[in-house]
């Protein structure tokens, strides 16, 4: 029998097999990749098929609407897999997980581990104490540096995400994340490089620099002077290799000079930012402890318009939060039609237990959902404007993946659409320039115009 604490001999042992749900936003879904990354040296291979895995792991999201509730049924789910095969192990990670700990193995005993969100570079160690019958809870915010902890990433795709920034201090009235992801933590400017190199050295030609309030990254250069999210984007550009460059998400609170200089001198920031403002009341922004109000805000639109005017903006609104009234969204919506989204999120309020707003009087639902059916009805309109108006124009296009058709391939212009086109000589990693020919609800169609880089 293999020694528990002892790393498998992945040359040789046949591949277990690991299947991972993941639930919410962009960096649930980066955190998904590093969980499977840690545990490929650990000899899992990740499946699609839940039936088949030696391990299974929920990283779950604490944001929205009953997410707790969705991961236990996901759980009741799992029960009879569970009772068929007595080996398998199964976990809850991410921000429920660190939310509720130890309640999670009391209310679903076939939960095998509970990891946080910010110790899941733990995770071999604490499937190794599963394994042997404990039934180990890690919701710490440890002090190591998970990132550094992590095995080398892994290729073979040309956009990848790269974490630079993670926790909150904003306390936002109705969100759960500095409690579920801690204070806000930026990473050093020579192991995010170092990262980045080793990601483009893998044929990585995009990077999204993710974070919860990702302009609010701050570290410390080379020359011991500290840096802004401006000037890492310019080193990051330096890279051979990598030819595209995004972030998110961002909060208009951290929004400084030196990024507004980057969408204007360099061009591998691609022309495209999600920029969450969630009410255009002033008083709502205010219950909600935005600490900016909507002229603020879209004086800021206007600002960054005025350096990249090609650029194209997303926002996150919230209908229905405490106390909101019918003039409250009609605020809203006019705060929509005066920032000419190109997309946009919205959502009903939900409440979060242990945040602020959890304790107010709710809205009426029925009225809450019918400001969201007129708020998104509003959103739809813009976006289609925007999907159409690039019918016509010429752009490049990143090539990522095959399409539905055959010789079709799907990549992602500067503005974050997806883009399909034909041609036999298409692959991934391939920037190529086309011609948008149709709009689609969600997607755009296009014809190559250039021939392939030698």
């Amino acid at each position: 029998m293999t020694d528990a604490a002892a790393a498998p001999d992945t040359e040789t042992a046949p591949a277990r097999k690991l299947f991972i749900k993941t639930y919410g936003c962009q960096m649930n879904a980066h955190d998904s990749e590093r969980m499977a990354e840690t545990m490929a040296q650990e000899g899992y291979a990740l499946t699609a098929d839940p039936a088949e895995a030696d391990l299974i792991l929920l990283n779950t999201c604490h944001i929205r609407e009953k997410a707790a509730e969705k991961v236990y049924s996901e759980l009741g789910r799992l029960r009879p897999l569970k009772q068929a095969r007595p080996g398998l192990r199964i976990g809850v990670a991410g921000c429920v997980a660190q939310a509720e700990g130890a309640e999670i193995l009391e209310r679903a005993p076939l939960v095998d581990l509970v990891v946080g969100s910010q110790a899941f570079h733990r995770l071999p160690e604490l499937v190794r104490a599963a394994q042997e019958g404990a039934r180990p809870v890690e919701t710490d915010f440890p002090a190591e540096d998970k990132f550094a902890a992590l095995p080398g990433r892994a290729g073979g795709r040309p956009t990848a995400f790269l974490t630079v920034q993670e926790g909150c201090d904003k306390f936002c009235a109705f969100c759960v994340v500095p409690y579920t992801r801690g204070a806000e933590m930026s990473r050093p400017v020579a192991r995010i490089l170092e990262e980045a190199q080793a990601l483009a050295d893998r044929g990585v030609r995009e990077v999204m620099l993710l974070g919860q309030n990702v302009n609010a990254w701050h570290g410390v250069g080379p020359a011991g002077d500290e840096w802004g999210l401006g000037r890492l984007i310019e080193a990051v550009a330096g890279i051979e290799g990598i030819a595209r460059i995004r972030y998110t998400t961002s909060h208009p609170n951290d929004f400084t000079d030196d990024l507004i200089a980057a969408h204007r001198d360099q061009p591998k920031l691609m022309p495209y930012l999600h920029l969450p403002v969630q009410s255009g009341s002033d008083r709502i922004l205010k219950a909600m402890n935005r600490r900016h109000t909507g002229a603020e805000y879209l004086a800021l639109l206007d600002r960054i318009r005025a350096a990249r005017p090609d650029i194209l903006l997303s926002g996150d609104f919230i209908v229905g939060f405490p106390g909101e009234t019918e003039a409250d969204f009609e605020a809203t919506l006019e705060m929509v039609r005066a920032a000419r989204y190109g997309a946009a999120y919205s959502f009903k309020y939900s409440p979060r237990p242990g945040t602020p707003a959890a304790e107010a009087p709710p809205v009426d639902p029925a009225v809450a959902d019918e400001r969201l059916y007129r708020l998104q009805a509003l959103i739809t309109e813009q976006q289609q404007a925007a999907q159409a108006a690039m019918v016509g124009r010429e752009c490049e296009v990143l090539f990522e993946k095959p399409g539905r058709e055959p010789g079709q391939w799907t990549g992602k212009s500067p503005w974050l659409q997806a883009v399909h086109a034909t041609g036999a000589d298409l692959g991934p990693g391939q920037i190529r320039r086309v011609r948008i020919t149709q709009a689609l609800p969600n997607s755009l169609t296009a014809e190559l115009i250039d021939t392939p880089a030698a």
